[in-house]
């Protein structure tokens, strides 16, 4: 079944998405929040959001994060139907999201798979990596850290819309950081794993090419 790639580069017209989940694991907790936001040349055109009846509890410490209860979710649609229309909207643009490469992609293989038998074409761009890189010597690069740098507002996080709508201007942000860069970074000295820069490091064996994202990545070459 084939899934979209990873891309690197920016778009100007993709859509943003994030999911709020009963858990952390993309093979065993389920989906039970689908956002999206449309964007064409920068600017936000549609926006798509909707609980999911995940067919179990919630448990309560994903509750303590997203506030979405079992009493809220009662009445919502099955993944199946959720997914639906989730595909319809977004039809062939990218997606964009943080840390999708590790999480929320996977839990959308995995349903589509579930559900319909097939995988999910778009190709994504991850704004973790690409906050990576951007931004080598900020000391996180969680999606509310990026936001605090920005100075968006946080209030209102961990529910899948308003993440969307933080996410957007994030990325907008990091377009525009590494448009100023771009310049002074040769591409060869950019991290295949996770597009953050490469640095010479000293080693035990002496000089050596290593990615500036080290320890979440440790791609190296030789000089």
């Amino acid at each position: 079944m084939p899934n979209g790639k990873r891309i690197n580069d920016y778009v100007s017209s993709y859509c943003v998405f994030d999911l709020e989940t009963t858990g952390i694991s993309p093979k065993n907790d389920k989906i039970i929040e689908i956002s999206s936001v449309k964007v064409k040349d920068g600017k936000i055109i549609d926006e798509f959001s909707t609980l999911v009846n995940p067919g179990i509890p919630i448990p309560f410490y994903a509750t303590e994060v997203n506030n979405i209860t079992d009493k809220m979710v009662k009445d919502a649609p099955s993944i199946e139907e959720a997914l639906k229309e989730f595909v319809s909207f977004v039809g062939d643009y990218v997606l964009i999201g943080h840390n999708i490469h590790q999480f929320d992609m996977k839990f959308i293989y995995r349903e589509m798979n579930d559900c319909f038998g097939k995988g999910m074409e778009n190709d994504y761009l991850d704004t973790l990596f690409m906050a990576r890189r951007a931004l080598p010597d900020l000391s996180h690069h969680t999606l509310q850290d990026l936001a605090e740098y920005y100075g968006v507002s946080t209030e209102g996080a961990h529910r899948a819309l308003f993440d969307c709508k933080m996410n957007q201007i994030v990325y907008e942000n990091l377009a525009e950081e590494l448009k100023k860069s771009s310049a002074k970074i040769d591409k060869d000295m950019i991290c295949p794993v996770c597009s953050s820069q490469l640095v010479k490091r000293k080693g035990k064996f002496g000089e050596f090419i290593g990615c500036k994202g080290y320890p979440q990545c440790r791609y190296t070459r030789n000089l």
